[in-house]
C-alpha cells in the first residue's frame, strides 16, 4: 500500500501505530512492518463478528463486501494533526501493534522485574505482557492493543504458555501459511470493530462537537460549555468538549510546512475534469527559428495534457495569500430565542448533525460504506439546512469517498440527492451524461453519473470549506482536501476522463497505469552563421548583443551535437557512444572539466574553453552562480557571506525569465556534449537562480521558486543521474554545488534525561565551604541550591566527555522537490569531538529536524560552527548556521549602465547583508562523570506505614553504572508533602511570631526524612560498585509522599581545590507514606496546689524512690487526657525533669487521664522577643499594629512558659505486642491565662507570718504540741489586747533593683466584702499599713515588721501587695543585657530596645500580690487559759 497520507481515500483508512517492543533490531522491525503492510486491506467477510450484543454496531456481517484499509505508521501523529479530531477522525490511530522479535525472546532477560519464570523465555513473555499493559496506560485513546511476536518457534519439550488476548505468535516465513498474516489482521480488525461501538456511543452521548480551530464557537446558547463524554472503558477516553483544535499550538516541523508561507490558491481550484495546474515549464524559445530536438528520454515523452510547452516569456505568476479578516457576524451579539426554531433547538440540531457525521466517518473506516452513505446523506441534508458549511462539506467529501470505494468494489450504488448539482445545471449535465455514454457505453451507469457529477461536486466542497463564516476551516485540512481532490481529477485525466478500475486503482492504491501520457515535440530549424557576429560585437564591447547572438549559437550547437550523436556522424570526429570522455582525451584533458576540443570556437574565445565561453554568457545575463571549479570555493563564514551578497545582487539584476532560458540552453548544450561537470553546474545554477535566495521565517516570506515543480524534479533527478554516471567513469571529483546557502537553519543540543543532566553549582555551595553549611546535611532554612530546578539554558550547553549527545539540526528545503541528504556531520572547534553521520530526506518546501549524535572525547570549550553536509549529487561542503529569517531588502536604484551595475551592487555591502550573521553553538565539555541509579530499597514498593511520632529506619542501595569513574561527592536532599504547607504558612503575613516559631521548629527539628550518620562519614561509591545508605523517617500528620534526592559527582580533588564551578547529577527516589494516629493529647490543664497533700498520694503521682518535697509554692499539677487511636494496647510513659515518672496503660479507643506534678517556673524575662529559628528572620524587627501591647505581652508570656514546660517533659509510647515505639506529640499544648498563673512564679515574692512575744521564749518542744492547733505556713494564734508583730518577707527574684511600696490589707474571714474591710475597731497597728521601702537590689530580700494588737476575737486574713514606687532607669535593661551576654547571645541594640517599647507599650509601674493570705486567729485570754488548764 502507498505510504502517501494524501491519497483520495485517506479519510477511509484506519491508522495503526506500530511500535517495537522488547529487544529488536531496526532492519528486522522494518521487515516485520513490511509483512504487515502486505495485508493492509482486510475484507469484512474474513472478520469474525463479536458475539457481545453491545459491541455489534459495526458488525462485519452487516456488509460482507466491505473492506478496511490500514495505514501503518511508526510514529505518533503530530499534535497539529490530532487537533483536527473528531472532524478528521482518521488522523487518530485506532489500533496499536507492538512488534516483538521471537528470535531474541530466549537470548537475554528483557526486564528484571519479571524474574519468577522458570526460563528466560517465560520471563520475557511475561515482560512483553507487562509492557503491553504499560502501552495501554500510555495510549489510552487507542481502541485495540496487540503484541505480535514474529518468528517465534515454541519449545516442544517445555512449551511456554502465551497470554491469550494480548500476544499473538507468528511463525517464521518458512513455516508461515498463506493466511497467517491475514488471520492476524482480521483478529486485530475484529477488536477494532468491537471497540468502535464504544467510541460511537461516546460520540452519540455528546451534545455538540466543535469545528477544528473554533473550540469556542461550540458553546451552548445559554453560555454553558458542552460537556464531553466520560471515559467508557480502559482502552479509550473521549476528548472533552473544551479540547483545543487549533493548529497553531505545537508545530510539527518534521511533517508539515510550518516555517514556509502557505501555498498559493485561486478561487477556482478545479476548472474542469481535464484541467491541470497552471505551472508551465519554460524550455528554449521555439520562436527563435532554432532547432531544439530532444536530448534524452524525458524529453521524448509527450506532455500530460497533450499541449505544447509554454513559451519562456510566459510569466509564472504566483498570487499571494490574503490575510485573514474578521467578519461582521463575529461581532454580532447572539440573542437567545424561545420555542421551536429557537437558538437552543438549532444548537441541538447542529450538534446532532455533527455527531452523525462523525459516526458516519466511523462507518466509513469500518468498511460499512453503504451505512456510511445513509448516515452521511441524512447529516448533510441537516447541515445544509442549518448553514453549517464546514460540516456540510465534510459530509459531502465522505459520501464521495464512500461511493468511490463502492465503485472500486464493483458494487452498484445510487448517487444521493445531496450530491446532485443545482437544478439550473440540469441541461448541461444531461448532455454530459449522453456524451459519456456515447464515449464509453460499457461503463456502469452509477459510475457514469458519479463521473459527470465529480468536477462540480469537488468544486462545491471546496467552496463550502472556503466560505467565510463564524467558523472557518484551518489551513491543514483545507490544503489536504485540495490535494486529494486534485489527485482525483488527475486520476480521471490520466484515465482518459473515465471513472473505472484504472482511475479507481490510482485513487485507492496510487497504482499508476503502465501506459502513461507522453509528448515529443521536434524542431527542425536551420540557423544562420553567428560566429562572426558574436566576435565583432564582443570587440565593440556590446556584451548584451553579443549574448543574444551567442545564445543563438548555443542553440545551433545543441542541434548539431544531438544530430551527430544520434546519427553517428563520423566525418566530424564525434562518435555517439564516445561522448565527452573520448573528446577530452584527444584534447589532452582527462579531468573532464572542459570540452574545448568538441567545438571550433571563434578567434577571441578559443583560449578560454567551453567553460569560460558559457560563463561569459551567463555573467552577461546576471546568472546566480559560481565558477565551474567549485571545489576551490571558500566555505568559511566570511566566504559564505560574500557569496550571499553576490548572489543577492545577481538576483536583482536582469530579467529572470531570460536567465532561466539561457540556463536551460546551457544544460541542453552540456548534455549534448556530454559535459558532466557542465550539466551539474548549470543545473545547480538553474535551481539557485529560480530560488528565492532567502531564509524564510514562519509563514512570512514567500520562498517559492519560480519554476514548476516538474522542472525542479527533473533537474534534481538529472543531477543525481549525472553524478552517479561520473563516479562510475572514475570522475570522483565531479559534483554539483548545492544551490541554497541557507540549508542549515539551526543547531540545538537535545536535553539529556533528568537523571543524566549535569547541573552547575558554585563552589560556595559545597559542604565545608562556608560556615553556614558546615556538613553535608543541609539546614532547611538555608537556601539549598541542590533542590532548585536546573536552568534550562545552562543545562543545554553542557556536555560530558565520553558520553554521546544528540543534536537537532534544522534543515530547510525551499524547493518543491524532496531533497536527499546523504550525510550530515557536525563541525566543531575547541575540544576533541567525534560527530556521527546521519542521512535523511527533506520533504518539499519545509524545514525538517534531523538528529545527529556527537561524542566529545576531551574536556574543554566546544563550539559548533556548522555542519558538513553532502546532498545527493552534490559535493560535501560546510554550511554555517543561519537561524534568523533573512531576505534582501529592496534598495534605491542607482543609475548604472551594462554589466557595471552588477559589479557595483556586488561590491557594495547592503544594509540587509550587514544584518546577516552566522551563529554558533558554544558548549562546555566537562570531565567524565558517573551514572548512579537506585538499585534496591529495603522498603517494599517504596512505601511505608508508620505511626505518628514513630521513627523507622530504611536503606537505599545506589549503584554506579560507570565502569571507570567513581563517585566521590554525594549530597542528600529531602522533600516531603509537609514542607509545602509549612512554607506557605511561613510566608503568610498574618502569622504571629509564636506560630512562625512553631512552623520553623517543625520544619527544622522534626524533619520527616533525614540521613543517619555513619561512622566513617565518607560517602564514596567505586566505579561499577554500590553504596548503601540508611535513612530515618518520622511519622508526622500530613505526610503522604517523600522524595530522597541524591546529587552526586566525581570531583577528583578535595573540596578546597574545586574550581569556581562544578557539576553534579541527580537521582531521586519517591516514597509513599501512610501515617496513622497513635496516642493523641485530647485535653490538657494545669492546676495549683492548695494545702498539704498526704505522702501516699504523692507517691502515686510518680515519686516512688524518694519522698517528694512538694509544696504549693514549688509545684503544680499537670493534667493530661491521652487517647489511644491505634487498635492495640499502648503504654505511655511520662517523665519530668525532677524525677517524676508515670506509666499508663491505655486500651484501644480509650482516653486516660494522667496527673503529673511539675515545678512552678520563674522566668527572668517572660516578655522577651520570640526567637526565630530561620537565620533570615533573626535580624528582622517587625512592629505589628494589629494587636495591643497587652495582648502582645500575654502572647509572649504564654509562649515562654509553654516552651519551658515542654522542655521539662518527655512522653513516649510503645505498642504492646509489637516493636513500635514513638514520642507523644505534646506541642499541641496551649496555656491559658489561668494555667499560666498556676505555673508561674512572680518576680517579687511576698511571705507574711505572725510573730508573738512568746515565740522567742518557747522551746522547740512546744512545736509538737502547738502543731495540732496552730496553723502552719505563717499563720498564727494571738490573744486579745496582746501585741504581736506581722513580719513580711519581700524577695526580689529579678536582676534589677526595684523601689517597693508595701501595703497590708487585713480583713475579716467569712464575711461580706463591705463588712470584711471594716476593721478600724478590731485591730490596732503601729504606724501605717502602707509604707514606702528603700530600693531593693536584684536578688535581694528584706523583712518588714509591723506591730499589731487585736481588739476583739475572731478570724482574720492579712494579705499584702508590693507596688513599684518609681521605675528604674536602665537597671532592668542592663540586667537583661548581662543575661544575654552571659548566655552567649548578642547584646540588644538600641534599635531593638526601641522596637520592644513600641511593641509592648510604654513601661508602667508594676504591682504584685501575695499568693497566700496569712490567717490570724484571735482569742480571748480567758479562753486560752481555760484550754491550758484543761490540758
Amino acid at each position: 500500500m502507498s505510504l502517501d497520507p494524501l491519497l483520495p481515500i485517506a479519510p477511509a483508512r484506519v491508522k495503526a501505530l506500530v511500535l517495537p517492543i522488547g529487544r529488536i533490531k531496526r532492519d528486522r522491525f522494518a521487515a516485520f512492518v513490511d509483512r504487515l503492510n502486505a495485508e493492509h486491506v482486510v475484507h469484512l467477510r474474513d472478520i469474525s463478528p463479536d458475539g457481545r450484543p453491545h459491541r455489534n454496531m459495526f458488525s462485519p456481517l452487516a456488509f460482507p463486501d466491505g473492506a478496511m484499509f490500514y495505514e501503518l505508521i511508526t510514529h505518533n501523529p503530530p499534535p497539529s494533526h490530532l487537533a483536527m479530531s473528531p472532524f478528521d477522525l482518521y488522523r487518530e490511530p485506532l489500533a496499536l501493534i507492538a512488534v516483538a522479535d521471537g528470535a531474541e525472546i530466549s537470548k537475554a532477560v528483557l526486564s528484571k522485574r519479571m524474574s519468577s519464570g522458570r526460563t528466560v523465555e517465560e520471563n520475557n513473555i511475561r515482560s512483553l505482557d507487562q509492557e503491553l499493559e504499560e502501552l495501554r496506560d500510555r495510549y489510552p485513546k487507542i481502541l485495540a492493543h496487540q503484541v505480535l511476536l514474529f518468528d517465534y518457534v515454541p519449545s516442544r519439550e517445555k512449551p511456554v504458555p502465551i497470554p491469550e488476548g494480548s500476544i499473538i505468535t507468528i511463525p517464521p516465513l518458512d513455516q508461515q501459511k498463506r493466511t497467517t498474516m491475514k488471520t492476524v489482521m482480521c483478529d486485530i480488525s475484529a477488536m477494532v470493530l468491537a471497540e468502535m461501538t464504544t467510541l460511537a456511543k461516546s460520540f452519540e452521548g455528546m451534545g455538540f462537537i466543535d469545528s477544528p480551530g473554533n473550540s469556542s464557537n461550540g458553546r451552548h446558547p445559554s453560555g454553558e460549555e458542552p460537556s464531553g463524554p466520560a471515559r467508557r472503558n480502559s482502552q479509550y477516553a473521549m476528548p472533552t468538549g473544551a479540547r483545543s483544535s487549533s493548529t497553531g499550538g505545537l508545530a510539527d516541523r518534521s511533517h508539515v510546512r510550518m516555517s514556509m508561507p502557505p501555498a498559493p490558491s485561486k478561487s477556482g481550484v478545479f476548472g474542469s475534469a481535464g484541467s491541470t495546474p497552471n505551472r508551465p515549464s519554460t524550455p528554449v524559445n521555439n520562436r527563435s527559428a532554432l532547432a531544439n530536438p530532444p536530448t534524452n528520454s524525458d524529453d521524448i515523452r509527450p506532455g500530460i495534457n497533450g499541449s505544447d510547452p509554454a513559451s519562456p516569456e510566459q510569466s509564472n505568476s504566483r498570487p499571494g495569500t490574503s490575510d485573514g479578516f474578521r467578519t461582521q457576524s463575529q461581532d454580532r451579539i447572539s440573542v437567545q430565542g424561545f420555542g421551536p426554531g429557537g437558538l437552543n433547538d438549532r444548537w441541538r440540531a447542529k450538534g446532532k448533525c455533527r455527531v452523525q457525521i462523525v459516526v458516519g466517518s466511523l462507518y466509513l473506516q469500518a468498511g460499512l460504506w453503504g451505512t456510511a452513505v445513509k448516515e452521511l446523506s441524512e447529516a448533510a441534508a441537516v447541515a445544509k439546512s442549518m448553514n453549517d458549511h464546514i460540516w456540510h462539506g465534510k459530509a459531502l467529501e465522505l459520501i464521495t469517498i464512500s461511493l468511490l470505494l463502492l465503485g472500486w468494489a464493483e458494487l452498484e450504488f445510487q448517487v444521493p440527492n445531496v450530491l446532485l448539482p443545482p437544478p439550473e445545471k440540469g441541461n448541461g449535465l444531461a448532455t454530459a451524461l449522453q456524451e459519456a455514454e456515447t464515449r464509453c457505453p460499457k461503463q456502469p451507469r452509477w459510475l457514469r453519473h458519479l463521473q459527470v457529477y465529480m468536477p462540480d461536486l469537488l468544486e462545491r466542497i471546496i467552496v463550502l470549506y472556503s466560505k467565510v463564516s463564524t467558523e472557518h476551516l484551518p489551513p491543514l485540512p483545507l490544503s489536504e482536501a485540495v490535494i486529494r481532490f486534485g489527485k482525483i481529477l488527475a486520476a480521471l485525466h490520466v484515465a482518459d476522463g473515465e471513472l473505472g478500475q484504472v482511475s479507481l486503482q490510482m485513487m485507492v492504491f496510487n497504482k499508476l497505469p503502465e501506459k502513461r501520457l507522453t509528448t515529443s515535440p521536434r524542431f527542425n530549424i536551420i540557423p544562420p552563421e553567428p560566429n562572426g557576429i558574436a566576435s565583432v560585437l564582443g570587440a565593440l564591447g556590446l556584451q548584451r548583443k553579443k549574448a543574444i547572438v551567442v545564445r543563438e549559437l548555443v542553440s545551433v550547437l545543441i542541434a548539431g551535437l544531438v544530430e551527430a550523436r544520434t546519427r553517428g556522424a563520423a566525418d566530424v570526429g564525434i562518435h555517439p557512444a564516445a561522448g565527452l570522455v573520448a573528446l577530452n582525451s584527444l584534447g589532452g584533458h582527462s579531468n573532464g572539466t572542459t570540452g574545448a576540443a568538441a567545438l571550433e570556437l571563434g578567434e577571441g574565445d578559443i583560449e578560454h574553453g567551453i567553460d569560460s565561453f558559457l560563463s561569459l554568457l551567463l555573467k552577461t545575463y546576471g546568472i546566480v552562480g559560481e565558477p565551474l571549479a567549485s571545489a576551490t570555493l571558500d566555505h568559511s563564514d566570511t566566504g559564505v557571506l560574500e557569496r550571499i551578497q553576490r548572489q543577492s545582487a545577481a538576483r536583482a539584476f536582469g530579467m529572470q525569465n531570460a536567465k532561466l532560458n539561457i540556463l536551460r540552453s546551457c544544460i541542453n548544450f552540456s548534455e549534448a556534449l556530454p559535459d558532466f561537470a557542465g550539466v551539474l553546474k548549470y543545473s545547480s545554477d538553474l535551481m539557485r537562480t529560480a530560488g528565492s535566495g532567502i531564509a524564510p521565517g514562519p509563514r512570512r516570506e514567500n520562498a517559492y521558486p519560480v519554476i514548476a515543480r516538474e522542472e525542479q524534479t527533473k533537474l534534481v533527478t538529472n543531477i543525481t543521474k549525472t553524478s552517479n554516471l561520473a563516479k562510475k567513469l572514475g570522475m570522483d571529483t565531479v559534483a554539483a554545488e548545492y544551490w541554497d546557502e541557507f540549508l542549515l537553519r539551526g543547531v540545538k543540543l537535545e536535553p539529556l534525561p533528568l537523571t543524566r543532566t549535569p547541573v552547575a553549582h558554585a563552589k560556595s555551595v559545597l559542604p565545608d565551604a562556608t560556615t553556614a553549611r558546615a556538613s553535608q546535611d543541609v539546614n532547611p532554612f538555608i537556601y539549598n541550591p541542590f533542590l532548585k530546578q536546573p536552568d534550562t539554558a545552562a543545562v543545554e550547553k553542557v556536555l560530558i566527555a565520553g558520553e554521546t549527545a544528540g543534536f537537532r539540526l534544522t534543515l530547510q528545503n525551499p524547493y518543491e522537490v524532496d531533497l536527499v541528504v546523504e550525510s550530515v556531520r557536525l563541525e566543531a572547534e575547541g575540544a576533541d569531538f567525534e560527530s556521527g553521520v546521519e542521512g535523511s530526506v527533506i520533504g518539499a518546501y519545509r524545514t525538517q529536524v534531523l538528529r545527529v549524535a556527537g561524542t566529545p572525547t576531551s574536556a574543554g570549550s566546544l563550539k559548533i560552527t556548522g555542519a558538513l553536509i553532502r546532498v545527493r549529487g552534490c559535493r560535501e561542503r560546510r554550511f554555517p548556521i543561519f537561524p534568523e529569517p533573512w531576505s534582501a531588502d529592496g534598495e534605491v536604484k542607482i543609475k548604472s549602465i551594462g554589466l557595471g551595475a552588477l559589479d557595483l551592487h556586488s561590491a557594495a555591502l547592503s544594509p540587509s547583508a550587514q544584518k546577516l550573521k552566522p551563529e554558533s553553538l558554544e558548549l562546555t565539555v566537562i570531565a567524565p562523570q558517573p551514572v548512579v541509579v537506585v538499585k534496591s530499597s529495603t522498603l517494599p514498593q517504596s512505601s511505608v506505614m508508620i505511626l505518628e511520632g514513630e521513627r523507622q529506619t530504611f536503606s537505599l542501595t545506589l549503584q554506579n553504572l560507570s565502569s571507570t569513574t567513581p563517585v566521590d561527592f554525594l549530597l542528600f536532599s529531602f522533600q516531603d508533602s509537609t514542607q509545602e504547607p509549612l512554607q506557605t504558612a511561613l510566608s503568610s503575613r498574618d502569622a504571629t511570631p509564636a506560630e512562625l516559631y512553631e512552623y520553623e521548629l517543625i520544619l527544622a527539628k522534626k524533619q520527616a526524612l533525614k540521613l543517619r550518620k555513619r561512622g566513617d562519614r565518607k560517602r564514596f561509591i567505586p566505579a561499577g560498585g554500590t553504596g548503601t545508605f540508611e535513612f530515618e523517617i518520622l511519622g508526622k500528620p500530613g505526610l503522604t509522599t517523600g522524595t530522597i534526592q541524591v546529587d552526586y559527582a566525581h570531583l577528583g580533588v578535595p573540596h578546597d581545590d574545586v574550581d569556581e564551578k562544578f557539576f553534579t547529577r541527580r537521582v531521586s527516589q519517591e516514597l509513599t507514606v501512610t501515617v496513622n494516629a497513635s496516642v493523641e493529647v485530647a485535653r490538657i490543664d494545669v492546676l495549683p496546689l492548695h494545702g498539704s497533700i498526704p505522702e501516699p498520694l504523692w507517691r502515686r503521682t510518680g515519686y516512688k524512690d524518694r519522698s517528694p518535697d512538694l509544696t504549693p509554692d514549688s509545684h503544680c499539677l499537670l493534667v493530661l487526657d491521652l487517647r489511644n487511636a491505634w487498635p492495640s494496647n499502648m503504654v505511655v510513659e511520662l517523665e519530668s525533669d525532677d524525677g517524676a515518672t508515670i506509666e499508663e496503660h491505655i486500651l484501644p479507643g480509650h482516653t486516660s487521664r494522667v496527673i503529673l506534678p511539675i515545678k512552678r517556673i520563674y522566668l527572668d524575662d517572660p516578655h522577651a522577643f520570640i526567637p526565630a529559628l530561620n537565620p533570615s528572620r533573626q535580624r528582622q524587627f517587625v512592629v505589628s499594629t494589629k494587636i495591643s501591647p497587652d495582648v502582645e505581652r500575654a502572647n509572649r508570656e504564654a509562649f515562654w512558659y509553654r516552651e519551658t514546660v515542654l522542655n521539662t517533659l518527655r512522653a513516649t509510647w510503645r505498642a504492646l505486642g509489637a516493636s513500635r515505639t514513638g514520642a507523644v506529640e505534646l506541642r499541641t499544648m496551649r496555656l491559658t491565662s489561668r494555667m499560666i498563673e498556676a505555673v508561674k512564679v512572680d518576680e517579687v515574692g511576698i511571705e507574711i507570718s505572725v510573730v508573738t512575744p512568746d515565740d522567742d521564749d518557747d522551746s522547740s518542744d512546744d512545736d509538737d504540741d502547738e502543731s495540732e492547733t496552730a496553723p502552719a505556713n505563717g499563720d498564727g494564734i494571738v490573744t486579745v489586747d496582746e501585741p504581736f508583730e506581722l513580719r513580711v518577707r519581700i524577695t526580689n527574684r529579678t536582676d534589677a533593683p526595684i523601689y517597693p511600696t508595701l501595703r497590708l490589707m487585713p480583713a475579716l474571714c467569712h464575711r461580706p466584702l463591705n463588712v470584711a474591710l471594716d476593721f478600724t475597731r478590731k485591730l490596732a497597728w503601729n504606724g501605717t499599713l502602707q509604707q514606702a521601702l528603700p530600693a531593693l537590689p536584684g536578688k535581694g530580700m528584706v523583712e518588714v515588721t509591723t506591730g499589731v494588737t487585736a481588739l476583739c476575737r475572731g478570724e482574720f486574713e492579712v494579705t499584702a501587695s508590693i507596688e513599684e514606687t518609681k521605675l528604674t532607669t536602665g537597671g532592668e535593661e542592663e540586667a537583661r543585657r548581662r543575661r544575654r551576654t552571659a548566655t552567649g547571645g548578642r547584646p540588644r541594640s538600641e534599635t531593638e530596645t526601641l522596637m520592644m517599647d513600641a511593641v509592648l507599650g510604654k513601661r508602667e509601674r508594676r504591682i504584685w500580690h501575695s499568693r497566700r493570705a496569712c490567717r490570724l486567729f484571735v482569742r480571748d485570754k480567758e479562753e486560752e487559759e481555760g484550754e491550758e488548764e484543761e490540758e
